[in-house]
């Protein structure tokens, strides 16, 4: 009996301590699945959330560490440490509320470990048990000897860590959002040389006006036929921003276009720009171009490897991303332009998820 209150309470210590470090590791793999997270409960915005993200995971491998010393142990780091579990179980229990006790993962354990709300919550109810039994067996240090600044280094030095691991870029002014309304009544679409406005179309100096078919059609001088495909009015899209893809220089607001935002390590954008490379093959494929989450960027090598086609592609921040993919979004995103129009939009792995066929439909429709 007596051995087992000797070794127990170091052994309690050593299970939690893995447990959030094992817990906050887990988040950083990947790292924006976990600021996204903050962002879609509502708890933090996209300028905001690396730096939320990073200190929150940078005090759960804090406290994990601090378990195993004796400055303030009684007085700070258990109480803490309970009380930063009571704040994640009144979470889970709203969670439980509002989308049932077994939807969704809560992400205690990232993506390594997928737990339901209850799970977690009885998870966290058992450690505050483990806690309140070392709590009532453990001391403190004696009475002047306990130093909080080393409590303080323990800290600091995770944040650090965190932010030299996962640097990133400040969030940067807000993505524009526009309203895509396409009026069928009045088209108007420029080109460099050619101006479509209802039924007659005006192209160096001659003009024509709509076939038999309905069709409008351009005769140069040599008496060629030039088939223009009405549209809907242009208009400055969320996209208009993106110019530079590479060395290209691109107006994305401009004709036909396929607008993917990836990330590099995500399966089912592999699978995604696999079936879209498989579309490129036919030549009426609108132009793509690609948004990589700046997350796992050296991936992206092996991204269009696995996909088996290059696209134009440029980096994006994390808050610009998802403010481009959309609030409650998941990647894979596609959107399908036309004239900045967003004609059709695929997300995540849900209802709305990505679907070649129906993509292929959409640009291969005509403006009606």
């Amino acid at each position: 009996m007596e051995r087992i209150k000797k070794y127990l309470p170091w052994t309690i210590r050593v299970i939690i301590f893995l447990l959030f470090m094992v817990s906050g590791i887990a988040k950083m793999f990947p790292i924006w699945l976990f600021e996204k997270q903050l962002v879609d409960l509502g708890i933090t915005s996209w300028c905001l959330a690396p730096y939320l993200s990073r200190l929150l995971i940078a005090l759960e491998i804090a406290l994990g560490i601090a378990i195993l010393q004796r400055n303030f142990i009684k007085k700070i780091i258990i109480p803490a440490t309970i009380l930063l579990l009571i704040a994640f179980c009144i979470h889970l229990a709203i969670e439980m509320f509002k989308h049932g006790a077994m939807n969704g993962n809560c992400g205690c354990f990232g993506q390594l470990i997928p737990m339901t709300p209850l799970e977690a919550f009885i998870k966290n109810i058992i450690i505050m048990g483990l806690l309140i039994y070392l709590y009532l067996n453990v001391k403190d240090k004696v009475k002047g000897q306990n130093k909080f600044i080393y409590l303080l280094l323990i800290y600091l030095a995770s944040a650090l860590f965190m932010f030299l691991v996962f640097p990133f870029c400040p969030c940067s002014a807000g993505v524009k959002q526009t309203e895509n309304i396409i009026k069928k009544d009045s088209i108007q679409i420029k080109t460099s040389d050619t101006i479509i406005q209802k039924d007659i179309v005006v192209q160096k100096n001659n003009i024509v006006q709509k076939d038999t078919a309905g069709k409008i059609v351009i005769k140069d001088e040599v008496k060629q036929i030039k088939i223009i495909e009405e549209g809907p009015k242009k208009v400055n899209s969320k996209f208009s921003g993106y110019t530079i893809f590479g060395n290209k220089k691109v107006n994305l607001d401009e004709g036909k276009k396929i607008i993917c935002l990836f990330a590099a390590g995500c399966d089912h954008c592999r699978e995604a720009a696999k079936a879209i490379c498989a579309l490129s093959k036919n030549d009426n494929v609108p132009e793509v171009y690609i948004l990589f989450l700046d997350e796992e960027t050296d991936l992206i090598p092996d991204f269009f490897k696995e996909a088996q086609c290059n696209f134009n592609y440029r980096v994006i921040a994390a808050s610009e991303f998802f403010q481009l993919l959309g609030s409650n979004a998941n990647t894979p995103g596609v959107f399908y332009l036309w004239n900045g129009n967003i004609m059709k939009f695929y997300e995540g792995e849900s209802e709305n998820k990505f679907d070649a066929v129906g993509l292929k439909k959409a640009y291969e429709s005509k403006y009606k």
